[in-house]
């Protein structure tokens, strides 16, 4: 999980991700008025998921206005503009997202988080893969195991989603936050089963 600062204005954000790429990009130039993948990648932290990268991007720009936003857009290589008509987020509340958000697609949601104890009587689990060879198989773990979980707060309805990051000795504060990631599948028992069986995977988050 990453802090974003959102850029303030174009030129912060060009300087930024017209960067050249690592030193071993030999293709790619800083400040040629072309953004490449290997640029993107540089700042986003990953190397090759155009998702992940255009989550980055989308929460990096998220404070732009209109206009200035789409001055960095049409810096884009042509690959990375198929890459975020693909994986445009969608930005929801909550309670949308309890209601609108789909498996495997990105999404950035707004709210208060409150992390859920691992010895409460919530239990959920998800399915990972376990490669073998040339064999990969899933096996069920429960999300404690993998995640610190936390429900976020609509503020208007205080209605809850569930939202988790890689399990780290640094938890969130509980202030409005802006976080960004992938709808993950989250399997429950009928017993306890919340509104939603999904949870957002965080990758991204600003303090607001």
């Amino acid at each position: 999980m990453k802090k974003i600062i959102p850029y303030k204005t174009t030129t912060n954000a060009l300087a930024t991700l017209d960067n050249g790429g690592r030193f071993y990009n030999l293709a790619t130039k800083a400040n040629d008025g072309n953004i490449s993948s290997a640029e993107l990648s540089k700042v986003a932290g990953f190397f090759s998921d155009k998702q992940k990268m255009i989550l980055y991007l989308e929460m990096s720009l998220i404070e732009l206005d209109k206009e200035s936003r789409k001055k960095v857009l049409t810096k884009l290589s042509q690959n990375l503009k198929s890459a975020h008509s693909k994986y445009l987020p969608q930005i929801m509340t909550p309670s949308e997202a309890v209601r609108r958000a789909k498996v495997s697609s990105s999404a950035i949601v707004t709210g208060i988080p409150k992390l859920v104890d691992s010895k409460s009587e919530f239990t959920g689990f998800i399915m990972i893969p376990i490669s073998t060879g040339k064999t990969t198989t899933f096996t069920m773990i429960p999300i404690f195991d993998q995640y610190d979980v936390y429900e976020l707060r609509d503020n208007e309805t205080s209605e809850e989603f569930l939202v988790a990051h890689n399990r780290s000795s640094r938890k969130l504060d509980q202030i409005l936050i802006r976080c960004a990631g992938v709808i993950k599948e989250l399997r429950q028992s009928k017993k306890e089963k919340k509104a939603s069986n999904i949870f957002l995977e965080m990758l991204y988050y600003t303090p607001l």
